[in-house]
């Protein structure tokens, strides 16, 4: 997949799947360094692949570390969010209702 989206390319949902955490690892590993509209871009090209393979819960949470970037110039500690990411990538269930499970963690995590 490289820098660029990928869909329909006959990757396997495994090879999808590492790459995703490859960038969510190298996002991680990012944060202390990046603006927040830097690391929102990273995040946004993660959705985009997220969507494209039909991973649905991925893409909830990318909603919400969006939206977590957006609040604040300097990047706020997304590691917690990332790992839950990680997760969403990961789920065996990839379907909205997986995805209404993790919007649900999700809202607990900004409320909290």
């Amino acid at each position: 997949m490289g820098e660029s989206e990928s869909g329909g390319t006959g990757e396997s949902a495994a090879d999808v799947r590492a790459q995703l955490w490859a960038r969510i690892a190298a996002l991680d590993v990012s944060v202390p360094y990046a603006a927040a509209a830097d690391l929102a871009a990273k995040v946004e090209a993660i959705r985009r692949i997220a969507h494209a393979h039909g991973l649905t819960p991925a893409v909830t949470v990318t909603h919400f570390i969006e939206r977590v970037l957006a609040r604040s110039e300097t990047p706020p500690p997304v590691h917690g969010w990332l790992a839950m990411l990680t997760e969403a990538v990961a789920s065996e269930r990839q379907d909205y209702e997986a995805a209404d499970r993790f919007a649900l963690a999700c809202s607990a995590r900004l409320a909290g």
